[in-house]
């Protein structure tokens, strides 16, 4: 799929930039004209996904930024908008630091809520730095990525603070609505691609298969879907579209 140049003169901030996930957004963004800004805790991984969008032909920039911390959120934020003259999207893609494959009874009180504090705090956090920025231009997109499903067994907090974040772009998406700005939840039910090379063979091909059997076509979304999604949802073809969840489940999800 051509994205064409339909972000064209954007800006985008990307937190988790240097993960798979912040990459092929990132290339996405890039390739429809954006601008990326990709922050993270590690520059390395920033800059590998840099590398990648530039030999692309796209324009990308890398900054430390820990989305956990209001200061440098803020400054960096501010040195998009200060040098390149606005913040047009913005998306977190960080880390939750979650704990899976226990019953929430079996589960310490540090596990179960640490995911829920880093979602909301990095999410509050990005989304309102953004958000200062937008009103005065009367635009910009905010996008969410994870969406909130059914209820499944053995997922700790994550599953929790997939519903804060959906209060929280309910309760963003009315009050910035009126100054021209969106925020749109990515849904998805898991994107095997993105799973960490870390994990053995065995379990990648048990996820995915967990994945793809739970779906209505047979198949999970690919990496290169979730960029395909978020460049359109970041763009005016989605300009009716805020409080709301653009949902890539692939018909794992119905509603």
């Amino acid at each position: 799929m051509s994205n064409g140049n339909i972000l064209d003169r954007r800006n985008a901030l990307i937190y988790g930039g240097g993960g798979s996930i912040g990459g092929a957004i990132a290339v996405a963004f890039a390739t429809a004209g954006a601008t990326v800004h990709l922050a993270g805790r590690r520059p390395e991984p920033l800059a590998g996904v840099a590398e990648t969008v530039k030999a692309a032909g796209g324009r990308a920039h890398t900054t430390r930024v820990d989305a956990l911390e209001e200061r440098e959120v803020n400054e960096f934020t501010a040195s998009v908008a200060d040098v390149h003259g606005s913040v047009d999207i913005c998306i977190d893609v960080t880390g939750r630091n979650e704990v899976f494959g226990a019953p929430l009874v079996e589960m310490s009180l540090a596990d179960f809520e640490r995911p829920v504090h880093d979602a909301v705090r990095s999410t509050f956090l990005t989304s309102t730095a953004a958000a200062r920025h937008m009103i005065p231009q009367k635009s910009g997109v905010i996008l969410f990525f994870g969406g909130n499903g059914r209820p499944m067994a053995d997922l700790g907090g994550f599953q929790t603070a997939l519903g804060a974040m959906e209060a929280l772009r309910n309760t963003l998406a009315c009050e910035l609505g009126p100054h021209g700005i969106r925020v749109v939840t990515m849904q998805t039910n898991g994107v095997p691609e993105a799973i960490g090379s870390d994990e053995s063979p065995e379990t990648v091909k048990e996820i995915t298969d967990f994945t793809e059997s739970s779906t209505m076509l047979g198949r999970a979304a690919s990496l290169a879907d979730v960029g395909n999604v978020a460049v359109f949802a970041a763009s005016d073809l989605a300009r009716c579209i805020t409080a709301s969840a653009v949902n890539i489940t692939a018909g794992a999800e119905v509603g």
